[in-house]
């Protein structure tokens, strides 16, 4: 070779080379017009615009991106947005810190984040760009509200609801998390009656049930958490009548076969009846009074398992219909108003919440099940199983547990004393906050027609941009007389408007619709693009929004569905969560202060550095151990990149066809490395996602090259050769790390963008091993590695075994009783 030139790797001057190439064509990364090609659409969860993107948000972008990229080299159209989730509750809590609007503190906080992502070199569809705290896009959460009210979907109501100090606002259930609001971890959540607009989730609660057996392509622990939030149960009603007053006390079980061995009927502190059966007198009321505030945010957590079980008798009995018992009727801490009937019937003998409950109280505890073909003694209480015989129980003795229920139930029906019955976890999501950064509630409240929506041509009901925030008591839009006096659309008499906000999952729960057409302005989305695009192909984010999110997505896209918006049921095919980055023992977050800036790790190393690190240092559903020395060895290894490359990119450019015929000898053997990692490559792509080790087969196949560079400067291996594995290694390389990739790409002559050139394929007869390597064991310990034909069958396998000379060694004349032959894997021979 003549003299070689020596480049150096400098990620400083390639990298801000390429952004500022890509920023002058937005069209590369922009979703197609043309609705004939197959689609691809990948979406990770939109950001909370904090001011700062962490390496933990740096490695689920990296995710999405690689994945964006792989498929427009294979073709596809795809449209891979970016969006900001720009209202919500730090926004206004930095305002008042800070003495910034929160209009103004977010869109800063944009700017800069969105000035990251460019410099990691992320490739969004700008142009669909979203930002949910303007009104081009909360206009449509109104809009929305408004259709939902007008199908019933959108309700007031004065409810209990979780109240959270520190926010200064209502949460809904799935924001409480072990009774305690999901933004303040330390804070226990409260319990308030309010009045608070709330959306009708429940009405979709079979149908959310169902949908998740079709959606195999999400994490079964997210399936499960939800199908365990929505929490289907089948039971039967059944009327308790109260002794002498006659007001029923109705009780939901799942279990009517143990009916026979109810011995109390127990209420929540909160049931209606409880004043009416306490009436006259004051110490029970005030025991029941404080055994409500004692308990409540302990109830409310949903650990009642944990609760310590307190109750309170009432001094009256309430009669069983199947067999008119007495029962007594007590009050009890862990029976929740909120959850069935706000009643139960106690069966100590058969559940053990009940069974700690009357060994506490002395309330009789008795067998009404025995397990089947074993005496009724012999098994301790309380014996909980489904799988039983009914005993003491009437004319049902004699029974199983499955056939009782049915018939306990008829019985009920034709007595007119109970009913089948569903009930669901699931409760309503309320929507109603009050705070001021928020989607103002489109209702007005007009002192002759009450409740009033505000017409579709009057929206959006604007956000004041500038006002006072405080945290005292209320919305702080109750405090700005401009926005709250209005008039009433019905009437044009004076009015007030909703001082209330939307609860910021509202605007998550469609963005991925707008981003399919985000410049609509009659809409909120054509309905003829989404449904080429949607469902989408690939949705990653973390598993922490299994319940929140992802439940409301789901419900949004089956309300749109009903509205005649879109034709899909479900929002995404495939849902991906992503592992935490972990630093100093503890996931990587802003509130812990243990974040690291990707601006640091890109100034030392390089974006490419930094995202490949993110992919590379474990697979990307588990969790991530940070070390900064990892994105220097990737650095290294990509430094290794550039110069073999550089250093051959004249042989390559002197090839004058794009194969060998027959190659052999170390042409061979580097074909044979590139096509068995392009083969692996593009298999984790498809679905396996094991990135960590993509990038490990692609840094082996690095190895090699640099081993063989000899024979590639001597001519050894053909021009033709090097060009192939020179190209098909920096294509490979363009999802992880597409600014190296770039340049490489020039480097070697390559014309257009290297986005838009295909995938490399895998030739399988290069990539079929004409050998390979089995172990060899003896009583499981290995002992030798033989290598024979990759199509070697069982005899000539084990025959190579006992030919090899370190076996015949061990075995020392002995005969194997057995030998066990994996083929291609494993040969054990048993040896006594």
């Amino acid at each position: 070779m003549a003299e070689e030139k020596e480049l150096r790797y400098d990620p400083a001057t390639i990298e801000p080379k390429w952004q500022a190439k890509w920023a002058a064509n937005p069209a590369l990364y922009a979703a197609e017009t043309d609705t004939s090609k197959p689609k691809y659409y990948v979406l990770e969860m939109l950001p909370y615009p904090s001011g700062q993107l962490h390496m933990g948000h740096v490695r689920n972008y990296s995710i999405g991106d690689a994945l964006a990229r792989y498929m427009w080299m294979q073709g596809y159209n795809v449209l891979h947005p970016m969006g900001w989730d720009a209202f919500g509750l730090p926004a206004e809590n930095a305002a008042l810190k800070n003495n910034t609007p929160p209009r103004e503190w977010t869109l800063q906080n944009i700017a800069a984040m969105k000035r990251q992502m460019l410099r990691l070199g992320l490739g969004y569809d700008w142009a669909n760009e979203i930002t949910t705290c303007l009104p081009d896009y909360y206009r449509w959460n109104q809009w929305f509200f408004l259709r939902m009210y007008e199908r019933g979907l959108a309700y007031r109501k004065q409810s209990k609801v979780n109240w959270c100090s520190l926010c200064a606002t209502v949460l809904a259930n799935e924001q409480v998390i072990d009774g305690c609001c999901w933004r303040h971890e330390d804070n226990i959540v409260e319990q308030r009656n309010l009045e608070q607009w709330f959306y009708r989730i429940t009405e979709y609660a079979q149908e959310l049930l169902d949908g998740l057996d079709k959606l195999p392509g999400w994490p079964e622990k997210v399936r499960t958490m939800q199908r365990n939030w929505i929490g289907r149960s089948e039971g039967t009603e059944v009327d308790f009548t109260v002794e002498g007053g006659g007001e029923k006390i109705r009780v939901f079980t799942t279990r009517v076969d143990t009916i026979f061995g109810a011995t109390s009927v127990q209420l929540a502190p909160e049931h209606p009846l409880v004043p009416a059966l306490t009436a006259g007198n004051v110490a029970l009321e005030r025991e029941i009074s404080a055994m409500i505030d004692k308990q409540k945010t302990a109830r409310e957590a949903g650990d009642l398992g944990a609760v310590e079980k307190h109750g309170v008798f009432l001094g009256h009995y309430a009669i069983n219909p199947y067999n008119g018992e007495r029962v007594p009727i007590w009050v009890a801490n862990y029976v929740l108003m909120e959850y069935g009937t706000g009643a139960i019937m106690s069966v100590p003998g058969h559940d053990e919440r009940d069974f700690e409950f009357a060994t506490k109280y002395g309330v009789e505890i008795r067998r009404v099940i025995r397990p089947v073909g074993e005496s009724e003694d012999e098994s301790e209480l309380p014996f909980v199983s489904e799988v039983g015989v009914l005993v003491n129980s009437g004319q049902y003795d004699g029974l199983i547990c499955g056939e009782a229920q049915k018939k306990l139930q008829q019985a009920a029906v034709k007595g007119g004393f109970g009913e089948a019955k569903v009930t669901f976890r699931l409760r309503d999501w309320g929507v109603s906050r009050q705070r001021y950064w928020g989607t103002p509630i489109p209702m007005v409240n007009c002192p002759e027609h009450g409740l009033v929506p505000v017409p579709d041509d009057q929206l959006p009901v604007l956000l004041p941009e500038q006002i006072e925030i405080t945290q005292q008591g209320g919305s702080p839009l109750s405090r700005v007389p401009e926005f709250l006096n209005t008039t009433c659309p019905k009437c044009g008499g004076p009015a007030t408007r909703e001082t209330d906000t939307m609860d910021t999952f509202v605007d998550s729960s469609w963005y991925f619709y707008r981003y399919t057409d985000a410049k609509n302005s009659s809409a909120p989305f054509s309905s003829e693009i989404a449904n080429y695009w949607f469902p989408i192909d690939q949705y990653i984010g973390g598993v922490e929004h299994a319940i929140l999110h992802l439940i409301y997505s789901r419900f949004w896209t089956k309300v749109m569905r009903d509205l005649g918006l879109i034709v899909n049921d479900e929002p995404t095919t495939r849902q991906f969560s992503q592992g935490m980055v972990i630093k100093d023992g503890a996931k990587m977050s802003k509130s812990r202060g243990n974040v690291v800036s990707p601006d640091e790790m890109v100034a030392r190393y390089g974006a490419d550095a930094a995202r490949m690190y993110a992919l590379f240092a474990a697979p990307p559903d588990r969790d991530l151990d940070w070390q900064e020395d990892g994105v220097a060895g990737i650095s290294r290894f990509l430094g290794r990149v550039f110069r073999i490359v550089t250093r051959f990119a004249p042989v390559a450019s002197k090839a004058n066809s794009d194969s060998v015929a027959a190659p052999e000898g170390v042409s061979l053997a580097l074909l044979r490395k590139l096509h068995q990692t392009i083969a692996k490559v593009t298999l984790d792509f498809a679905g396996r996602w094991h990135f960590n080790t993509s990038i490990a087969a692609i840094m082996s196949l690095v190895n090699e090259l640099v081993a063989a560079e000899g024979a590639m400067a001597s001519g050894e291996v053909p021009p033709a050769v090097v060009a192939e594995l020179l190209r098909s290694l920096v294509l490979m390389l363009a999802p992880f790390a597409p600014f190296l990739a770039a340049e490489l790409w020039v480097e070697l002559g390559g014309e257009g963008e290297i986005l838009r050139k295909p995938w490399p394929v895998s030739d399988a007869a290069l990539a079929k091993e004409d050998e390979i390597e089995i172990p060899v064991q003896i009583n499981g310990k290995l002992r030798a590695v033989i290598r024979v034909a990759a199509d070697a069958d069982n005899p000539t396998i084990e025959a190579a075994a006992l030919a090899h000379e370190k076996i015949i060694e061990w075995l020392a004349g002995k005969t194997p009783v057995k030998i066990i032959i994996v083929p291609g894997k494993l040969v054990n021979l048993v040896v006594k």
